[in-house]
């Protein structure tokens, strides 16, 4: 049998979605609390593996097992043997062709800029926090270059280990909230290391009126990281959901969090 669960995390104190150091891995808090409730050594696999310090609102996995529980049994009896920052919040029994990540059409990632003069401390480890002011419209608009397919060396961080640097933004969306947050919206088929990030970057050198709105395109045709924006902190950064084909009936709801 095969499962999909959707997984909530706050990636604060985790090495990323994988690390050498296991009591520092997602994955392997996820890996011992679900072995437990299936009574066998479960290997999970996920929708996309998130870099250290960034966090997950509708991070989705799947594993087989040979033990049938109810879903209740499931979401329940493995959130009571992972630690707080981890929940499984859904959880349903897919078909055999079902793969976490290579049945997903597109990833949504969300990154909270707190724009504000003062810091937030309650908010510290879950927002980007930049005190000089962003103007938000010349960011979205610039943003608009990136949609469609292409040669994304210029956001690509060494390190990277796919083996083309061509991926497919569909869609960016930049908006102010409740006045002090910023929110950057980006969905794509796939990303590259540390994208994400660096498109970030990029678009608050714009924000700032450091570069023109042009500027984007002329940094996505160079294809040269050295002339990119800075890497952006992790800590801002949310996996929001990921899309599968309606056949799989599996709905990852866009929900706002801090």
């Amino acid at each position: 049998m095969k499962l999909a669960c959707g997984v909530e995390y706050d990636g604060s104190k985790y090495f990323g979605w994988e690390s050498h150091i296991k009591k520092f891995s997602i994955k392997n808090k996820l890996e011992y609390a679900i072995s437990k409730i299936a009574n066998e050594k479960i290997n999970i696999f996920c929708a996309g593996r998130t870099d250290s310090g960034v966090h997950a609102l509708n991070q989705v996995i799947h594993f087989e097992t040979k033990f049938f529980r109810n879903i209740h049994s499931w979401i329940f009896g493995v959130n009571s043997f992972l630690p707080k920052d981890i929940s499984i919040i859904w959880a349903k029994y897919v078909s055999e062709d079902f793969h976490a990540r290579y049945s997903a059409l597109s990833r949504s990632y969300r990154y909270i800029i707190y724009n504000n003069c003062i810091r937030s401390s309650i908010l510290r480890n879950r927002v980007n926090h930049i005190f000089f002011s962003l103007d938000v419209d010349k960011m979205n608009q610039s943003s608009k270059f990136l949609i469609g397919e292409n040669d994304f060396s210029s956001f690509r961080a060494s390190g990277c280990q796919s083996s083309t640097p061509w991926r497919e933004i569909k869609n960016i969306n930049i908006y102010k909230y409740k006045k002090k947050f910023i929110i950057i919206d980006i969905t794509a088929n796939s990303f590259l290391y540390h994208m994400v990030r660096n498109i970030v970057g990029s678009l608050i050198e714009i924000g700032r009126l450091k570069k023109k709105k042009s500027w984007l395109l002329d940094l996505l045709k160079s294809k040269d990281k050295s002339l990119c924006g800075p890497t952006v902190l992790s800590k801002g950064l949310y996996l929001l959901s990921v899309q599968y084909a309606k056949n799989f009936e599996i709905k990852c709801n866009k929900l706002f969090f801090l």
